[in-house]
């Protein structure tokens, strides 16, 4: 309760006894004023105290932390400033060896500010100095107008940044990036694809695949979860290297418009080198053509995506079923004479081989006749069953986007005619790899190869048997008669007892029909005979040569020996020694298709 000024019983008080009752006041006043005084004091002693005591902390903490620092190692400051991250570190790539096929690199982008610019007109002229391949007046333009951001070159050299730097422009400023990086050039290229830039921003940019591998295995690549670990493909790049060389030197001795090859291995399906000429460098990728024939660019695969009548490598196969189903041996005698007619169509041999022979020399010598017999004798659904077994009624599903949207191409109508022309390679058409993974299937003892660009551990599980292992070594027998005494003599390679089969297609016009004089020329082979363990398919574009006074477009004079100098120089490589007892005085006979 608040003590009144005027008391009332000291008031009466002070009138009965006649003094004055506003010194009563006066002196309640002074005591009130007096408590209120000793309140404020109190409160500002408080405060003084609390904020000493805050201040003695902080100085306590300052003197902490100065000890503190003085007592560390000294660093180099990190930056904990929050920036929005556009995309995680890229996978490195590696080949089966641990050899580095691609990998990231640190550069810078350069853009520009024109609102910040102080002389726009200098800046165009040095930088189209610095960058010949910039428009000046485009650039005058575009920093002369109205626009506040662009784009000038999204990856710069060291030595261009110090450049543009020196131009001292405020409005010139750069990009932290990182880029993808194949130090091996064009090797691998149609393997590796390439890659590009995606959703990018000043601090940051997105690098997606744009093709081959680095497409397939984008996410793969770019997950966080598996913490920078590389991908490993089945790829060896000493052989990749090696084979690159070779059938470069074949296209230009053979004057061929391209050229593809793959080696594979027999059980795993793994491919060891695929390459594809010409080619391009991953590095500084061309432009897909918007035009014109996409067979012509350098990104075309001939080894995945070119789909070609790939003539008499395919006799083998008629051969593997006509022996499975036990309708011949390889001693069976076939009717050889010519022509062989068939309505208005005729079917006709590279030579003229006799009247009969047997299963083995129709592959040896290469006869058309002898197996479009076959073909009619086992029938077309015997056909069918077994190609599409061997997978050419399908794209290979090999880890390439490239290989998996590219289907072979078959017969609307599977008539009788298209029987006996299919068992000889003509009126259907694929690609070397279908090919080679057929080959693979029908030289490791029947068991269907899944093909894959992947580093494998062992021999893919549960395979499927297409044909029995004693018709398969009986094949495989074939095809290495067809390289000691047949058409493709120039394939022998001492110790490593090359088998193979050649196969020579004319190639169709646009509008229909065929071309007189191109072919595309195709040697498929397996090795060692005695014991298989690769597969190789060679196919030239094109090809011709001057020999003997004659020009040869044919297999034996052009894929052949393309083949021959790639398994010599590729088996050293991979490590597969020369069986010295095999190795013997070589006989070359005349080639043919």
């Amino acid at each position: 309760m608040r003590t009144p000024l005027r008391p009332l019983a000291r008031v009466l008080d002070a009138r009965e006894k006649g003094e004055n009752p506003d010194v009563i006041e006066a002196e309640e006043r002074a005591i009130r004023n007096v408590k209120v005084q000793m309140r404020m004091r109190r409160r500002a002693e408080s405060r003084l105290l609390v904020l000493g005591i805050f201040f003695f902390a902080s100085f306590m903490v300052v003197g902490a932390r100065m000890a503190s620092l003085a007592a560390s190692v000294p660093t180099e400051p990190v930056s904990t400033a929050s920036i929005p991250q556009i995309a995680n570190q890229r996978a490195d790539i590696i080949d089966r060896n641990g050899e580095i096929l691609a990998t990231n690199l640190a550069t810078t982008a350069l853009y520009a500010q024109p609102p910040l610019m102080v002389d726009p007109k200098a800046a165009a002229e040095g930088l189209a100095q610095i960058f010949p391949d910039l428009d000046l007046a485009k650039l005058s333009e575009d920093f002369s107008g109205k626009r506040k951001f662009l784009w000038i070159k999204k990856k710069i050299s060291p030595e261009q940044q110090q450049l543009v730097h020196d131009l001292g422009e405020p409005g010139l400023l750069f990009g932290p990036r990182e880029m993808r990086l194949y130090p091996n050039g064009k090797l691998a290229a149609h393997i590796l694809g390439g890659a590009s830039f995606g959703k990018e921003g000043v601090n940051a940019a997105e690098v997606i695949g744009i093709a081959g591998v680095e497409r397939y295995f984008d996410e793969t690549l770019r997950d966080p979860a598996r913490d920078g670990e590389p991908l490993q493909l089945s790829i060896d790049m000493t052989a990749q290297s090696a084979m690159r060389d070779v059938l470069a030197g074949g296209v230009k001795l053979m004057s061929a418009k391209g050229a593809g090859a793959i080696l594979m291995d027999i059980h795993t399906g793994e491919i060891l080198s695929m390459a594809s000429l010409p080619d391009f460098d991953p590095n500084n990728r061309p432009r897909v053509l918007t035009e014109g024939d996409q067979s012509d660019s350098p990104l075309f695969n001939r080894a995945s995506q070119g789909v070609y009548e790939l003539g008499s490598t395919f006799k083998i196969f008629q051969a593997g079923i006509n022996l499975e189903k036990g309708l011949v041996n390889e001693n069976t005698m076939i009717d050889t004479k010519g022509p062989l007619k068939w309505g208005k169509f005729k079917i006709r041999d590279f030579h003229d081989y006799g009247k009969q022979l047997s299963v083995t020399d129709v592959i040896v010598k290469s006869s058309n006749i002898g197996t479009a017999r076959m073909a009619l004798a086992a029938g077309a659904g015997a056909q069918q069953e077994m190609l599409e077994k061997l997978g050419f009624f399908d794209a290979v599903p090999l880890e390439l986007n490239e290989a998996r949207q590219t289907r072979p191409l078959l017969p609307k109508r599977w008539s009788d005619i298209s029987t006996m022309t299919i068992s000889y390679g003509h009126g259907i058409a694929a690609t070397p790899l279908h090919l080679a993974t057929a080959y693979a299937t029908m030289g490791n003892g029947g068991y269907k190869v899944k093909p894959t660009i992947i580093k494998q551990k062992g021999v893919q599980p549960d395979r499927e048997q297409v044909i029995s292992e004693r018709t398969s070594q009986k094949l495989v027998k074939m095809l290495r008669a067809v390289v000691t005494r047949g058409t493709a003599s120039f394939g022998e390679v001492k110790g490593y007892e090359v088998a193979g089969k050649t196969g020579s297609a004319d190639k169709p016009k646009p509008g229909g029909g065929y071309y007189d004089k191109k072919v595309i020329s195709t040697f498929a082979s397996v090795f060692p005979a005695s014991n298989p363990k690769y597969v190789l398919v060679v196919t030239l574009d094109e090809p011709s040569i001057v020999a003997h006074g004659e020009e040869r477009r044919t297999a034996g004079w052009t894929a052949v020996p393309v083949s021959a100098e790639i398994v010599s120089r590729l088996m050293p490589i991979l490590g597969l020694r020369p069986n010295v007892a095999s190795a013997g005085n070589l006989q070359y006979t005349a080639a043919g298709n």
